[in-house]
């Protein structure tokens, strides 16, 4: 006897929830929360407190851009964090040892590119999974900087690196310098995605990797060129971390802070499945987490506690990512077993 299932009303649910975006969601929760936190937390709407919040996530969506244009173009980046400790630590290390600032910030960022080429080569031409391919990365990149280029947890700002710290500290018409770096690589990324003939090809190689390839877009060049980008816009996050507390904590590259970016990507609307979203879903994913860190951290809640509350987060955006972006044809199909 066959059954036949009438998936009728769950599509219908599906069209009812789809009305509205991922993006429009996250953006009223964020709303929600700040009328929330507003109304029991004395201080949060004043507009210190507001600056405070948005500076200190900005340097989590400087990351949240260069993660979200690898994620739009169908991979991940799992070294994005090891790659931005080591090579600006190793920056820095290299101005203490004498060397003069600009000559030690084109070899920092000149060492991120070729890293970001290399797992971009692993991807697209060795055909390594993203996700395996990038996870070994970040360990090989911590592991090679620890040992052969400096060997210290912390390396601090020297002297002669001094003049990085407006980059973190400074001020510009009462708004704090990161910010205007978090805007201007918003920006820039926007831009790229957009007008970029590179931009496009990105997007419909996260799109349709085979049909990209049939029209003829170089997919294998782009795949390099979206964890070079990821490479350059993370060692410009890595120079205001470093410049905010001068110094660069590379136990960083060995901690969940990866996942943290990951979360603002998924969190915003940018599916996994590639070639959806743009970096209007990175402001708005960055937004929300922003918000809910400065009222946990108003409220005193245990840092293990948020951990478990970002947690439930992550794995909440990554059901409705699914839902939402299926991989392929065959998971969009209902009613399947």
């Amino acid at each position: 006897m066959t059954t036949v299932v009438d998936g009728t009303g769950g599509r219908a649910g599906m069209q009812i929830f789809g009305r509205l975006s991922q993006e429009q969601i996250v953006f009223g929760l964020a709303m929600l929360l700040c009328l929330a936190f507003a109304a029991a937390l004395p201080g949060f709407l004043t507009t210190n407190n507001l600056l405070n919040l948005v500076r200190s996530v900005s340097i989590l969506g400087i990351l949240g851009v260069a993660m979200g244009l690898v994620v739009i173009g169908r991979g991940i980046d799992l070294s994005l964090v090891a790659l931005m400790a080591v090579s600006v630590a190793w920056t820095l290390h290299l101005v203490a040892g004498g060397m003069p600032l600009l000559q030690a910030l084109a070899i920092g960022l000149a060492f991120s590119l070729v890293t970001g080429a290399v797992s971009g080569w692993l991807v697209a031409y060795v055909e390594i999974p993203a996700i395996f391919a990038t996870l070994a990365m970040g360990t090989l990149i911590y592991g090679f900087g620890r040992y052969f280029l400096f060997g210290l947890d912390v390396v601090y700002m020297p002297e002669a690196a001094q003049a990085l710290l407006w980059y973190g500290q400074g001020t510009l018409f009462g708004i704090p310098v990161p910010i205007y770096m978090f805007a201007g690589v918003c920006l820039g990324a926007h831009l790229f995605l957009r007008y970029a003939k590179s931009g496009r090809y990105l997007r419909a190689v996260g799109d349709n990797l085979h049909a990209a390839r049939i029209t003829g877009i170089p997919a294998r060049p782009i795949i390099v060129l979206q964890y070079v980008l990821s490479a350059l816009i993370g060692y410009t996050a890595g120079i205001v971390t470093a410049a905010s507390v001068a110094s660069m904590n590379t136990r960083v590259a060995i901690s969940t802070y990866v996942y943290d970016v990951i979360l603002v990507v998924v969190l915003g609307g940018i599916g996994l499945s590639g070639g959806k979203g743009g970096i209007r879903n990175v402001i708005v994913g960055t937004l929300l987490i922003g918000v809910l860190l400065n009222g946990m951290t108003i409220m005193d809640i245990q840092y293990t506690v948020q951990s478990v509350i970002k947690g439930i987060i992550l794995l909440t955006a990554i059901v409705i990512d699914t839902i939402l972006n299926p991989r392929d044809e065959q998971t969009a199909q209902q009613g399947d077993i």
